[in-house]
């Protein structure tokens, strides 16, 4: 376990990487004794200094829950990241990558809760009644930590690698269509990709949701009416660099776009 001086100073380390967009070293090659309960706690400590600041929580994201991204990062069990109201972007927009590390996006179903989620007992039904409506989304990935030989207690610490997310159109009721089968086709400057469907998320989206809600409840909180919730990636990311055009097909989900500058 780390102390409370080491999870103060690698959460400013954070703080700092993210204000200059920079990448500090490994903290499991510095601490090799972090806990996965460590990281959660370094990033307790930096989101509070950010609402302290004045940016305003309005969801979380829930990563590494598809096989695909778990092979692409060799960590095997999913993580949460808070999500702020500065890294909201719309189809249509353009996204200046300075504001980011590094550039990496996912294709990913996000949910708007219509009622409070609440673990420790949450299961799938529950979460498809608390779910207002599913909107596709894209995440931008943006890591402060050096990505070779990452584990989870890095990713955690680094709010789950979160940097933006980007919503679509087109909004849908869970009992409006069968949500298993929301496609994905990303392509960049015109050229595909990646593709998935999002059953590849646990079998099913908003079963992350649910498992969500279970998490946090060991950390004293749930999940709020209102909250955007990213439901994880169905795809490998893919690198982004400045003047990529991007364009994500949903299916009867619509289409995202938006400019890398």
């Amino acid at each position: 376990m780390l102390s409370t001086e080491d999870v103060s100073r690698i959460a400013d380390e954070l703080a700092e990487a993210d204000r200059t967009h920079g990448v500090i070293p490994r903290i499991t090659a510095r601490h090799p004794e972090a806990t996965v309960e460590d990281s959660y706690a370094i990033q307790g400590v930096w989101r509070d200094r950010m609402v302290a600041s004045g940016r305003r929580l309005v969801g979380r994201k829930i990563g590494l829950t598809s096989k695909a991204m778990q092979q692409a990062t060799g960590i095997t069990e999913p993580d949460y990241g808070v999500m702020f109201d500065d890294t909201v972007y719309h189809s249509g927009d353009s996204i200046p990558v300075d504001h980011f590390s590094n550039v990496r996006i996912e294709v990913e179903l996000a949910f708007v809760l219509a009622s409070p989620l609440e673990g420790p007992d949450c299961t799938l039904e529950d979460a498809l009644a608390a779910i207002d409506y599913a909107v596709p989304a894209l995440e931008v990935l943006n890591s402060h930590i050096e990505l070779e030989g990452r584990t989870i207690v890095d990713t955690i610490s680094d709010n789950a690698a979160y940097g933006a997310m980007v919503l679509g159109i087109e909004h849908r009721r869970p009992d409006e269509i069968d949500l298993r089968w929301v496609p994905g086709v990303l392509s960049r400057n015109g050229e595909i990709e990646e593709t998935g469907v999002a059953q590849g998320v646990l079998g099913h989206p908003a079963t992350g949701v649910a498992w969500l809600a279970n998490k946090i409840h060991q950390h004293g909180a749930r999940l709020e009416a209102g909250e955007i919730i990213l439901a994880g990636s169905f795809t490998r990311p893919v690198w982004v660099s400045r003047g990529d055009e991007v364009r994500c097909d949903y299916g009867p989900m619509g289409v995202i776009e938006c400019r890398f500058i």
